[in-house]
């Protein structure tokens, strides 16, 4: 059996990686934090950054989901391992008596049929909490991010940040927070609009 906790240590690390850089470079920032409030002062270019490397490494709440994440992963692991494990001392047992003809044909095809229900019956439990892993974990991730969100919208509130960004020396950035007012989406999209209901017209 492939080791299902590095599986899903990879996907936890990549979970909480997504957590902290919000988007790629140069896209948009998610709401609720890209929604900033009315009575937000005027653009003045000001920019900050967050060390998304010393946000995961200090914020207590993650770090203890996170712990509580790989203890439940962990306790998986451990409850497929030992399903494998008894397949496996079930089927040496079943070979070892094959071997020394003390099983009846009859008895050795009913054993057959055993172990081979017994491995369908773990690899259904191993899809079921794979599948129940990753949706806590995203579950966590949706929770997590929205406090971020919630914080940073919060806290811009007397700083007036343009825009906040992530950042990580592992390389990529991402932006966490922008000020509406900046926000030209609906601009373009009448213009390139227009643009294409002018190219269409003059194509006629």
């Amino acid at each position: 059996m492939k080791n299902l906790s590095v599986l899903l240590s990879a996907l936890s690390l990549a979970g909480f990686t997504v957590l902290f850089s919000m988007c790629k470079p140069g896209g948009q920032a998610n709401s609720p934090a890209a929604n900033a409030s009315q009575n937000q002062a005027p653009p003045s270019g000001k920019l900050a950054y967050v060390n998304v490397d010393s946000l995961e490494a200090h914020y207590e709440l993650l770090k203890q989901k996170r712990d509580a994440f790989k203890k439940h992963q962990e306790q998986v692991d451990a409850e497929l391992n030992g399903s494998y494990q008894q397949m496996q001392t079930d089927a040496a047992e079943v070979q070892k008596k094959a071997q020394a003809q003390t099983l009846t044909q009859s008895e050795y095809e009913t054993a057959e049929k055993r172990l081979m229900q017994m491995q369908q019956s773990i690899e259904t439990r191993k899809q079921s909490l794979t599948e129940q892993l990753m949706k806590e974990q995203d579950d966590m991730t949706r929770d997590l991010k929205s406090k971020l969100d919630a914080f940073l919208e919060k806290y811009n509130r007397d700083k007036h940040y343009d825009f906040i960004f992530s950042y990580s020396a592992a390389g990529g950035s991402g932006l966490m927070y922008a000020n509406k007012q900046l926000d030209i989406t609906k601009d373009v999209i009448d213009g390139m609009n227009a643009a294409s209901k002018d190219d269409a017209g003059s194509k006629k």
